[in-house]
């Protein structure tokens, strides 16, 4: 599953320092240079750079928080996913190889079953535990205009929508979600798409989501009808989603495959078209100009190009991996720029509730999806859970913060490449 970032959301955010002279006599305020978290990094340059000891931050509170629990089952998939011979095609990550990647998992989990068992560690021996037998990376984070970057990282939230569905076109249910189409080309490993594989064998573009629409073009490859248009955009936007049928049964849909163009933000073209205010920009706001301007659905929709195609899924949510997720201990990235599987650790205000106070976020969670930006480094989406309430909460989530990545000492790899399965979930099938 390739996964687009949460709802479409996005933030410039605006740090300006007014100097002032010697002489105390007022100089002219320089403009603003916006902080775009969204921007590319340079072809060959990884999100991550090596920080000295001396720079890691305070990992304790990690072990105090109320969901290390959701933090072992993480890391357990992140165990399920290394294990796979499919995964050693995406390493070495700098300087980190396959082995050390699961050697890295595993030694943190080793820490996390412990501190669940018996919590006995001080915050002073856990980072020195923490020193003693790992190296920290911090994320290069946005970049600051100047030719560097600010190690500020933008983080938003995602959920898994249960929404109503019908198996068949009837009465209020008339927005499908479509099967993979056949002559879809894509890599079977990367799920890179290679465009439409015509008659003759040669390939071209795939048919935009405006053209998807408008031409019909996949009557009968309906998987299931909604009845709301715009909850079906948001599961092309999530990637995946539970649906209620008509019969009361869940369904489980997961992603399988998109039409190979990159995502355009509609929360984002709304902003810059002055239909909502940047500072009242969440998900709701904008499904309340949608219900309220049902007419322009046609007009935004289409300025996203990319179109995502579903298949039945169980077990799941699954993110990228083909692993589940698990809420506040997954995140989403840019895997062109950040490792898959790996430990990170953040620093950053998170939902405390659904009325939208923040807590101050200290904790573990394993990097085990994909979001939308192309070769970005300055975002990172937290996996919310499942419904409403995951709604709410991934609707407030609209933060910067700092990221960090764990990788065990070279000298450390082979003692630790054991993984401890316990209470690991079912392996789930696929890359």
């Amino acid at each position: 599953m390739t996964r687009t970032l949460t709802n479409g959301i996005r933030l410039l955010l605006i740090s300006v320092l007014i100097g002032i002279g010697a002489s105390c006599a007022k100089k002219k305020q320089p403009a603003a240079v916006p902080i775009d978290f969204s921007q590319a990094l340079p072809p060959g340059q990884m999100a991550l750079r090596k920080i000295a000891p001396e720079q890691y931050p305070d990992f304790a509170p990690a072990f105090a928080n109320a969901n290390l629990v959701a933090v072992d089952t993480s890391l357990a998939n992140s165990q399920q996913y290394l294990a796979r011979p499919s995964s050693r095609g995406y390493f070495p990550y700098l300087d980190i190889s396959h082995d050390r990647a699961l050697a890295s998992v595993n030694r943190l989990r080793q820490i996390v079953k412990r501190e669940l068992t018996n919590p006995s560690a001080s915050p002073v021996s856990l980072n020195a535990e923490i020193a003693r037998d790992f190296e920290v990376y911090q994320s290069l984070g946005a970049p600051d205009g100047q030719g560097g970057y600010t190690q500020r990282v933008l983080f938003t939230g995602y959920y898994t929508p249960i929404l109503p569905a019908s198996l068949t076109r009837q009465g209020p249910y008339q927005y499908p979600l479509y099967k993979r189409p056949a002559d879809l080309s894509s890599d079977p490993i990367t799920g890179e798409v290679f465009g439409q594989k015509l008659a003759d064998g040669t390939l071209r573009a795939y048919p935009t989501r405006a053209q998807i629409e408008r031409s019909g073009m996949l009557a009968g490859q309906e998987l299931v009808w909604l009845k709301d248009r715009f909850d079906a955009y948001i599961l092309h936007i999530q990637g995946s989603g539970k649906l209620r049928l008509l019969d009361g049964q869940l369904m489980e849909v997961g992603y399988a495959g998109n039409n190979g163009y990159a995502p355009v933000s509609v929360a984002l073209e709304l902003v810059k078209d002055g239909h909502i205010a940047r500072q009242e920009l969440n998900l709701r706001r904008v499904r309340q100009f949608f219900q309220t301007n049902p007419q322009m659905l046609d007009v935004y929709l289409a300025k996203n190009p990319r179109f995502v195609f579903f298949t039945q899924s169980h077990g799941g949510p699954f993110g990228s991996l083909n692993v589940p997720v698990t809420p506040f201990a997954s995140i989403a990235t840019d895997k062109s720029v950040y490792p898959r599987a790996m430990p990170a650790f953040l620093h950053v205000p998170v939902p405390s509730g659904t009325s939208g106070s923040m807590t101050n976020f200290r904790g573990f969670m394993m990097d085990q999806d994909t979001g939308g930006a192309i070769r970005a480094s300055g975002r990172c989406d937290i996996y919310m859970g499942q419904g409403d309430e995951a709604e709410r909460l991934a609707g407030y989530q609209l933060h910067e913060g700092a990221l960090y990545y764990l990788a065990i000492k070279p000298q450390l790899i082979q003692q630790n490449l054991q993984a401890d399965h316990s209470e690991s979930p079912t392996p789930a099938a696929g890359n």
